[in-house]
């Protein structure tokens, strides 16, 4: 068997139907699927290279975009969303150190799946609810996450029983600093840039238990530091508000950018004794500075609902919400828009979304996923595009859709 030598492969292939059927840019559905085909390889079985592990995988993403082509929000309706392509993704080497204890990985990776990460999030749909909307937001090309992977350096340790420490310093932009998106000026996850301004983040993971049952639980605490240059949300570089007839509209750049972030889980109740399924909740929080970045502070939050059906005993149910705060420079450059123009220009606040979904488990390695979306003030209340006047938010949207989800 090619497992017992030291190679597994995978396949994971996920496709969505989505629908906006109310508010938004405008009503309509499109479909969207990304396969995700990898390789990890056990170099000590396969090279004699004791502790080390290799691991590589692509991305071949095809379809539209419901966020982008119908509502018009920042915190996309799916994390699958992404414009069409096939790119490497990850591309890295991990050592393991004293036991197990510290690793260290290298190479091309993403931040999503370690940092302000939460074990009870992964079944929900929309992209805030994996990589949080305000790394995803401010970050440049959105931070090392799905679709965009950056060359990077994370230490894992356990420090003791119950805390683990990480720190990683990545590449700070996953592509060039030019006008199109991230994602055309990085079309195949080949450029493995490693000369812009880094990216550090670290954060604090401590394990406990509660209660008679010792329902498990963590929390987390940390941060992050950008040492690229960020735009002002308000002034242009002759320090006018870009709402000024007579400002230049070039940026004025302000240095460095950072987040503090902390990270709640807990076990609320077991299904059964000893189980480890029942009723969890989390919850995650983030603040960033008002004057460079369009999100200065960011919650979500939500409920997993695991091993309620005898029947189909790896079915879930999830309920989640997140609310992003439009940052108050930006707020107040809409104030300025308003006086320059003499019109009631919206002046954005938040956007959020409430989220409700079901996995069923067809068969093993065969999900089926009804899922819904509430997005309350698309675009922080941003103005709607189809609006002549410019004097009108984007509506709030609904999303009705199912996720289709075979693994091998």
């Amino acid at each position: 068997m090619l497992a017992d030598a030291g190679y597994q492969f995978s396949l994971t292939y996920i496709g969505e139907s989505l629908a906006n059927i109310s508010g938004g840019i405008r009503t309509g559905a499109i479909y969207t699927g990304r396969l995700d085909l990898g390789t990890t390889i056990d170099l000590e079985k396969v090279a004699g290279w004791t502790g080390a592990t290799f691991h590589a995988n692509m991305f071949q993403i095809h379809g539209d975009g419901l966020s982008r082509s119908y509502i018009g929000n920042l915190m996309l309706v799916s994390g699958v969303e992404a414009l069409p392509a096939t790119r490497l993704y990850e591309f890295w080497v991990e050592q393991k150190l004293l036991g197990g204890k510290l690793a260290i990985r290298v190479g091309q990776q993403a931040s999503d799946i370690e940092f302000i990460d939460s074990t009870y999030d992964d079944i929900f749909v929309n992209s805030a609810l994996g990589w949080p909307g305000i790394t995803g937001i401010n970050l440049p090309s959105g931070g090392p996450s799905p679709p965009l992977a950056v060359p990077g350096i994370r230490v894992k340790a356990e420090l003791s029983d119950r805390i683990t420490a990480y720190l990683a310093l990545f590449d700070g932009d996953a592509a060039p600093p030019e006008p199109e998106d991230p994602q055309i000026k990085n079309r195949n996850g080949l450029p493995f840039r490693v000369n812009d301004p880094p990216w550090w983040i670290g954060q604090l993971k401590y394990r406990f238990e509660i209660g008679e049952s010792q329902l498990p639980g963590t929390i987390t605490g940390g941060g992050w530091y950008h040492m690229m240059s960020f735009a002002d949300q308000r002034f242009s570089a002759d320090g006018l508000s870009f709402a000024d007839p007579n400002s230049s509209g070039e940026d004025r750049l302000l240095r460095r950018n950072n987040g503090l972030f902390m990270v709640y889980e807990q076990l609320l109740a077991r299904a059964s004794p000893g189980s480890e399924k029942g009723i969890a909740f989390f919850m995650r929080a983030s603040v960033s500075p008002s004057d460079r970045n369009l999100v200065s502070a960011y919650v979500d939050g939500g409920f997993l609902f695991t091993g309620f059906s005898d029947a189909h005993p790896n079915d879930r149910f999830g309920v989640a919400a997140t609310y992003a705060r439009i940052s108050d420079q930006a707020r107040a450059l809409d104030r300025d828009v308003r006086f320059f123009t003499g019109t009631p220009y919206p002046i954005r606040d938040f956007e959020a979304i409430l989220e409700v979904t079901y996995q069923h488990e067809v068969r093993p390695g065969v999900l089926l996923q009804p899922v819904f979306q509430y997005v309350a003030h698309p675009g922080g209340g941003a103005v709607d595009p189809n609006d002549p006047t410019q004097t009108r938010r984007i509506k709030d949207g609904v999303m009705v859709g199912v996720r289709t989800t075979i693994t091998y």
